[in-house]
């Protein structure tokens, strides 16, 4: 089972978003938000980190021993989704890669958002590209 998948299974009685997952040598991070969209707590944090130890423990996807790290999304929280890009208009964004650059996301049109890079506009397809956040909000989006 792709390790992802199993960290999703893991938190979706949680009502958590999966963000994230990263493995490096001896590392596991996983980075979550709330559904209902709301601020992340440590609790909610703790709870998933139970529940994806206990799952990577049952299927034992990783040989050797690994850190697990369950975070928040925080400064660099990455956008993929619809939803997110929308949650999130307004804010700058960074797109990374040899055609990237950092955009105010200013809309989602169809399946395009639209970013504002000077004095143009980008539009990129849904589901081609990922993002993070260039800027945090003030209040909690």
């Amino acid at each position: 089972m792709d390790l992802w998948r199993l960290v999703e299974e893991a938190v979706a009685p949680l009502d958590l978003e999966v963000l994230e997952v990263k493995e490096a040598p001896g590392e596991v991070l996983v980075r979550l938000e709330r559904k209902d969209e709301k601020p992340i707590r440590v609790a909610d944090l703790e709870r998933a980190s139970r529940h994806i130890e206990a799952a990577l423990d049952r299927e034992d996807p990783i040989p050797g021993s690994y850190r697990l790290l369950v975070e928040s999304p925080g400064p660099k929280r990455p956008l993929f989704t619809r939803r997110h890009f929308e949650r999130f208009q307004g804010l700058r964004a960074k797109v990374p890669g040899p055609e990237g650059f950092v955009g105010r996301i200013l809309r989602v049109e169809g399946e395009e958002v639209v970013f504002q890079v000077g004095p143009e506009e980008r539009r990129l397809t849904l589901g081609t590209f990922r993002a993070t956040l260039a800027e945090w909000p003030e209040e909690p989006r």
